[in-house]
């Protein structure tokens, strides 16, 4: 409830929620709220504008582009949630050991994680999703996969701040096992950086899987996604605007919701702004 209260008064925290909440609301509620099918084709209504029938208009197969662009988000969220909390996963485990145990353990795992980051990352996922059969569950794994080290290394950093505490010191003393220290006493107070970065993940995961959906090796049709929609308008931009306005806006809308949410968590866990305000 403190991290609510604290929420709501951060304008920019705030800012993020009410762009999200929509979002949520049609990711959720998509299959009783559309107003027409989203994969069914209805060949009298192809490449017809916005209308009081269709208000974000149809694309080339008549379809309804508002009802896809409501199901798109709930492409959306899943895959900026579950790929994120796969790479969160993967980050906190590697980092905590990295951190905890230090050593040779850290220096082995540090230079794994820097060989990592040589690669570009959007690049490795396009090596990946060609060798794989293009899927909604391939593309969320590879994500999850290929983005854990910035996170890692966040952990590993906070866990060398924390580990020496005096709360630390006090369990190890009482001869708690290892495994006991890091995940009841060194990892819950290291996580605060984590949910921040998390948050930011998401938009770029969301991102990632426009971009790929846009290249064809993505969400396949006719399962709707906003990137596979604008795939469609690249080749109708002339004549159909709509196609790549209302897919780019709400990618817009929702990346932008997620990096003021996360610029907002920032702040709010910010001990040194608490202790200002």
């Amino acid at each position: 409830m403190e991290l609510l209260r604290r929420i709501g008064k951060h304008n920019l925290a705030l800012t993020g929620c009410i762009i999200l909440a929509p979002m949520f609301f049609c990711a959720i509620l998509a299959p009783f709220i559309v107003p027409h099918d989203p994969v069914e084709p209805d060949l009298k209504n192809i490449l017809t504008g916005p209308s009081w029938a269709h208000p974000f208009g149809t694309d080339t197969l008549g379809r309804d582009v508002l009802s896809r662009v409501m199901y798109g988000s709930r492409i959306s969220l899943l895959v900026g949630f579950v790929s994120v909390g796969i790479a969160t996963l993967i980050g906190i485990m590697i980092g905590a050991v990295s951190g905890y145990y230090g050593g040779i353990v850290d220096e082995l795992i540090m230079r794994f994680v820097d060989l990592m980051m040589c690669f570009p990352t959007f690049f490795l996922i396009l090596a990946v999703i060609a060798l794989l059969e293009p899927s909604i569950w391939n593309i969320m794994i590879v994500i999850g996969l290929t983005n854990w080290m910035g996170i890692a290394r966040l952990v590993r950093a906070e866990i060398l701040s924390v580990k020496s505490k005096e709360f630390v010191l006090a369990a190890r003393a009482q001869g708690f096992s290892r495994r006991r220290i890091i995940f009841r006493h060194v990892l819950p107070n290291a996580l605060s950086p984590v949910y921040v970065v998390a948050t930011l993940g998401i938009g770029g995961a969301i991102l990632t899987e426009s971009a790929l959906s846009f290249l064809g090796i993505g969400v396949q049709p006719p399962t709707p996604s906003w990137g596979n929609i604008l795939t469609q308008a690249k080749d109708t931009i002339e004549v159909a605007w709509w196609l790549s306005l209302y897919p780019g806006l709400a990618i817009f809308l929702t990346v932008m919701g997620y990096n003021l949410l996360g610029e907002g968590l920032r702040d709010v866990f910010d001990p040194r702004r608490h202790h200002q305000g």
